[in-house]
């Protein structure tokens, strides 16, 4: 009786497990993850397993006479439910209770039917009505048969800490089962009505929850995120999260003229206006092929924007040849653009202020229509039609025509004596700053002195323009002022000799502007007052020559340009005074010296 007992159990939790298994393995593979359960969000499959007493109430008339069913102690019993939402769903229950004596009076069944539960914080009780088949024994060793049965009932749950609050206790469940079977009509034959109490407990295993899963996002983005150019390129990106993994994915790009089904799209900027700013549209959607986005959790979407900016006007320079021109002549004009992005063909134009420009591309030239200043402007414009100017300025005067010269004014032009004016060494000194010409070199002044007075008649506004020398031998600042000395004392000679100071502009460069001993050397070989031999002799002298050579004031006269002539005295009855490198003492009348040459 006890091995026939445990093969009926075995075979009823066996067939309960064959049966259930693939319903949950389905909910566990459907759901993103086995979300624990609340009374908020209850679970989406129940599955309960436990024991389950069975009290049977009815009789059997038979041939044999009338038997009653009696009480099963042991039976088992396994149940699983498919939620629809928190309350309503659909159970299907196996019990099995075995025989208990000799008697057939087993009862093994299923059933299918509703489940209602009211899920609470602390408690979830339920009930359920099911129809169903049933396998029962009679009380009186009648064979087993199929019968109906009718289920009504309900219990109370209570959740467990456990696992995530994934189990509860199924502290009771009550059922009345109506049962119904035909034994026929042999000696052990029969018709059973059984109304039976059912109470069982057991464990309830919780999969998944009813509250949907979490819905799917998307990110839009676009690059770059600075601002760019008509024709540059944009790339939409749609980034989707919380996706379920298993699920078709369809995703879709849109915007600024441009489509796409994919994650990312390349956005076409050729042809879009600047200024302006334009959005782009992404979404996705997931679900089962063919039917993504049924759900309202399964697509979402969002928006990215980019900002198109106009295209740079171009840049220009603008020069000329000469700034400074005359009246006759012409400039070249030249205009150098340039496109940042490139918004070629470029065109040039001009325009001048005073006088025409001709010419195109990036080369013109001006001409002037008179004397006086004009602004040239150099215009180039791009492809767009954006332009950019630049300018550059030209003065244009007349060009200069002599005046007539009278004969006498060419006459004294001719014999101007215009002969620089050479001293002593150290001389004219601090101290005596009046005492330093040789009487040769102040005749020389003599004879300036009254042929400028005479060109002054003609030309009132001319001037002598004196330039003091030094030689190399002393520092710049004790040169600076002994020049500064030889230019007075030559005015002051000239003043003397009635010309008036206001005529007579001074400079001074010490040993700076110092003849060089070729250029000297090429002085002496010039010199016509030299014979050969003589002229030899002097070379031989050279180094003195050069330093007696740099102790001069020059003598500029301003109408003309013309510079004195720079031969040194060497037939001046003074000259050895010149030569001499030493300092002499200063006199009012230099001494007679006979010359080293004469011609």
């Amino acid at each position: 009786m006890y091995s026939q007992f445990t093969k009926s159990v075995v075979r009823g939790i066996a067939l309960a497990i064959v049966a259930l298994s693939p319903i949950a393995l389905s909910a566990q593979d459907s759901a993103k993850k086995a979300a624990a359960p609340s009374f908020d969000s209850p679970s989406k499959w129940d599955i309960f397993a436990g024991y389950s007493y069975l009290a049977p109430t009815g009789q059997v008339n038979a041939l044999s006479g009338v038997s009653s069913y009696k009480a099963d102690n042991y039976g088992g019993i396994v149940s699983g439910a498919r939620f629809f939402n928190n309350y309503l769903g659909a159970e299907a229950v196996v019990d099995f209770h075995p025989e208990q004596s000799s008697a057939n009076n087993d009862f093994t069944g299923g059933s299918l039917g509703l489940i209602f539960r009211f899920p609470t914080e602390d408690m979830t009780p339920f009930l359920h009505a099911l129809v169903g088949t049933e396998r029962i024994g009679g009380p009186d060793d009648q064979a087993d048969k199929m019968g109906e049965v009718l289920t009504v009932g309900g219990g109370m749950d209570y959740p467990l800490p456990f696992y995530n609050h994934h189990f509860s206790l199924r502290l009771f469940q009550a059922d009345f089962q109506y049962d119904h079977a035909n034994f026929g009509t042999g000696t052990f034959g029969g018709r059973a009505n059984v109304k039976a109490a059912r109470l069982s407990t057991g464990i309830v295993y919780h999969i998944g929850t009813i509250a949907p899963p979490p819905p799917v996002t998307v990110a839009c983005a676009v690059s770059p995120t600075t601002p760019v150019f008509p024709g540059d390129p944009v790339t939409a990106t749609a980034t989707a999260g919380s996706l379920i993994p298993k699920a078709s994915v369809v995703y879709s790009i849109s915007g600024a003229g441009s489509t796409g089904t994919a994650a990312t799209l390349n956005i076409k900027t050729d042809n879009l206006v600047a200024p302006n700013s334009y959005t782009i549209n992404c979404g996705v959607k997931e679900g089962q092929p063919g039917k993504e986005g049924v759900k309202p959790w399964e697509s979402a979407s969002s928006t990215a924007t980019f900002q198109v900016k106009p295209f740079d006007p171009p840049t220009v320079t603008c020069s000329v040849s000469q700034n400074q021109i005359k009246t006759t002549d012409t400039s070249s004009v030249t205009a150098a653009g340039v496109s940042p992005q490139n918004r070629l063909p470029l065109t040039y134009t001009y325009s001048a202020s005073a006088g025409s420009v001709s010419g195109s591309g990036s080369s013109a030239v001006y001409t002037p229509a008179g004397a006086g200043d004009s602004t040239i402007t150099c215009t180039v414009t791009d492809k767009d039609g954006k332009t950019a100017s630049a300018t550059a300025s030209v003065t244009a005067t007349v060009p200069y025509v002599a005046p007539v010269k009278t004969a006498e004014e060419v006459r004294l032009e001719k014999v101007l004596a215009l002969h620089s004016v050479f001293f002593p060494t150290a001389q004219p000194r601090e101290k005596t700053p009046d005492i330093g010409l040789v009487p040769s070199q102040e005749g020389t002044l003599d004879k300036l002195a009254t042929d400028f007075k005479s060109y002054l008649t003609y030309q009132p506004s001319a001037h002598l323009i004196l330039t003091g020398h030094a030689d190399s031998r002393g520092t710049a600042e004790y040169n600076k002022a002994l020049t500064d000395r030889r230019v007075a004392d030559a005015k002051r000679v000239l003043v003397a000799k009635g010309v008036s100071g206001d005529a007579i502009d001074t400079r001074s460069d010490g040993s700076s502007q110092e003849l060089t001993t070729d250029q000297v050397k090429s002085l002496v070989e010039q010199n016509t007052d030299l014979t050969d031999a003589d002229r030899k002799k002097v070379l031989k002298q050279l180094a003195i020559i050069v330093l007696a050579q740099n102790r001069r004031v020059d003598i500029t006269l301003s109408t003309t340009g013309e510079q004195s002539v720079q031969l040194y005295p060497f037939n001046a009855a003074d000259s050895l005074t010149l030569l001499d490198k030493k300092a002499i003492a200063p006199a009012k009348k230099s001494g007679t010296k006979k010359a080293p040459v004469k011609k």
